[in-house]
């Protein structure tokens, strides 16, 4: 492995991560708190000392070993994203020596851990005027939001978008980016005090989908005609009727599948039943990539990557509306580096709100 061209001074030789050695359903017992070598980061590659690491329902994947993209070799350390500072650099990065970030871990893996090596191309500045946890809580929520709402849905104003789990991370994100453009926001959440949250951050129509029907209150109170954008990041447990409710020429887009990650690869969609709603049907995938490999993943698997060039877009303006007061990350629990296990059981239980976060010192 390639020496760092350029470090700060007196680092550990070793680190404190949580990894897995065999895939288990639950993360209190699969995950071990272990000591490790402290990793060396390669060309092009970060050490980042994590300040405050936001957890997401896909590290699951790394412990429980069910659907994934990329299958990593065990042992592994799960964690898809970090923020701190960059204190090693690979050759080719050495400017970026000091500077607070956010990131996204190599492979998307690595980051539930006192250090993780970032690539540059999905590492993206964070000024110091925005304090923690708020810092660490920002990243994936509204890049998603962003991707899904401003990219491929081109939301406008006086539109009406539907968003599910909306008091989720990329939820909470979408519906304040959603009332920012001057949409009517239709929030579907499973308990009173996640639709209080909602109606908090502007949704016009909070719906509990454990006692209502989204679709029969979209349509009574859109006259029948449906929203023009579906925000959906649960995927088959409503995708029927989310499509119902999608408004002629309305915009359908796909951003998860929180209710069953099994039907990610599954053969789910009818064609006559896209054909038929006369909606356009798109795709959002938060994974920024470097030319070379954007043509090398469009020739092998036909997927399309986006570049940093947009990551470094959607961060700047994002931030600029958090410093303004527009929207804000929504952050559910702050824990200890040590509790990552017992709140990432928490999340997969649905008893979060928002974003959790363990914080370092």
């Amino acid at each position: 492995m390639s020496q760092p061209t350029t470090a700060a001074p007196q680092l550990p030789k070793t680190m404190r991560a949580f990894r897995v050695h065999e895939y288990g359903p639950e993360p209190t017992t699969a995950m071990k708190l272990e000591e490790i070598p402290l990793p060396v980061p390669g060309p092009g590659e970060l050490l980042v000392r994590a300040q405050g690491i936001p957890l997401n329902l896909n590290d699951l994947e790394r412990v429980n070993g069910k659907n994934m993209m990329v299958r990593p070799e065990l042992p592994v350390t799960p964690g898809m994203e970090t923020m701190g500072v960059v204190v090693a650099c690979g050759a080719g990065a050495e400017s970026w020596l000091g500077k607070r970030v956010v990131a996204m871990p190599k492979q998307a893996t690595g980051g539930f851990a006192e250090y993780a090596i970032c690539p540059t191309v999905s590492a993206f500045d964070m000024p110091e005027s925005i304090p923690m946890p708020d810092a660490a809580a920002i990243y994936y929520p509204f890049h998603l939001a962003w991707l899904g709402l401003v990219e491929r849905a081109a939301l406008r104003a006086g539109e009406s978008v539907l968003i599910h789990a909306a008091a989720g991370g990329s939820g909470s994100a979408a519906v304040q980016l959603a009332k920012h453009i001057g949409a009517k926001v239709f929030a579907t959440a499973g308990s009173e005090s996640k639709l209080a949250l909602c109606r908090e951050l502007g949704a016009d129509v909070a719906i509990n989908y454990e006692k209502e029907d989204f679709a029969e209150i979209v349509l009574e109170q859109t006259g029948g005609r449906g929203v023009e954008v579906v925000f959906d990041n649960v995927g088959e447990g409503v995708m029927e009727k989310s499509m119902k409710v999608t408004a002629y020429d309305g915009r359908y887009v796909m951003m998860g599948f929180a209710s069953d990650k099994k039907y990610a690869d599954e053969k789910l969609i009818v064609p006559r039943r896209v054909i038929a709603g006369n909606m356009k049907l798109c795709g959002a995938l938060m994974s920024y990539a470097e030319p070379p490999v954007q043509l090398m993943m469009k020739k092998a698997m036909g997927w399309n990557f986006c570049s940093r060039d947009l990551g470094v877009r959607i961060t700047r303006e994002v931030v600029d509306l958090v410093l303004a007061g527009k929207v804000r990350p929504v952050i559910g629990q702050v824990v200890p580096f040590e509790e990552i296990p017992a709140a990432l059981t928490r999340m997969v239980n649905r008893q979060t709100i928002g974003r959790t976060v363990a914080r370092l010192d």
